[in-house]
């Protein structure tokens, strides 16, 4: 007999689902049906279709999950709580700037992270996925390995993918990888930084650029996704998070005297 743990609501408590821009009322109760099936209860939804996102809230049948859901206007809002934050992507021939991991290899990782803080999995708009944008607010990226000539899936089917591996790998957590910690891991001691103060951090740093004129005029949202990249990959807990918010605020009490 098995002495995995199975998968279970306990397993998937710390787990956000985040859509964002969905615009079709059968993918948002798609999604909601598969988190029901796998335990995951909080659902966040960025900028939805408003139609859509009031049809599927009111249809007959409509689960707990869909009826408790959250929205937000802007991604960074809706992952402000979590310490890692992962976005999904079919891949094909975009240029990514961060880490692309295997759903099977992910899984693993977000599971990790899971037993002691809250982690957000992002998913794209039905037509054009998740925009550069939305990807700057993410730690690293996972694919589920589809064939490459038919690579995007849909989203409802997307989600339920994902969810069963993440209840699939639920009994085999434990990392015996040894050396530096990897991104997304649980923490020792300080907790990870949560993505709200990263976001502070990066509207900081981008505002005491700006300020020093580093950010040119016609660069100013590729500069911000950029610094919002790399401010992730520094991987910081609270501590240290805390610590560059105080340099960076007293940079820019500095620079606002001599302007």
């Amino acid at each position: 007999m098995s002495s995995s743990k199975p998968p279970g609501p306990s397993n998937l408590d710390n787990l956000r689902v985040v859509l964002v821009a969905t615009r079709n009322p059968l993918n948002m109760g798609a999604a909601a049906r598969a988190m029901s099936n796998f335990g995951a209860a909080q659902l966040r939804v960025v900028h939805p279709f408003e139609v859509a996102f009031r049809e599927a809230r009111s249809a007959v049948g409509a689960g707990e999950v869909l009826k408790n859901a959250k929205e937000y206007a802007t991604v960074a809002e809706a992952v402000a709580d979590c310490a890692l934050v992962i976005g999904t992507t079919a891949a094909g021939r975009r240029e990514l700037h961060l880490e692309l991991r295997r759903l099977e290899s992910g899984a693993r990782t977000i599971l990790q992270q899971l037993q002691t803080e809250p982690v957000a999995v992002l998913f794209g708009s039905e037509k054009v996925g998740l925009t550069n944008d939305d990807m700057s607010h993410c730690h690293w990226l996972m694919r589920i390995p589809t064939r490459e000539v038919h690579g995007s899936m849909n989203l409802g089917q997307a989600v339920a993918v994902c969810l069963y591996e993440l209840a699939r790998a639920s009994g085999t957590t434990k990392d015996t990888k040894v050396g530096r910690r990897s991104a997304g891991t649980p923490r020792e001691h300080s907790a990870a930084a949560k993505a709200g103060d990263m976001e502070r951090l990066t509207r900081l740093l981008y505002d005491v650029l700006r300020v020093s004129g580093y950010v040119k005029p016609r660069a100013t949202r590729a500069t911000e996704e950029k610094l919002r990249r790399m401010i992730r990959r520094l991987d910081l807990d609270t501590v240290d998070a805390e610590l560059w918010l105080g340099m960076l605020r007293q940079i820019q009490w500095k620079l606002a005297q001599t302007r």
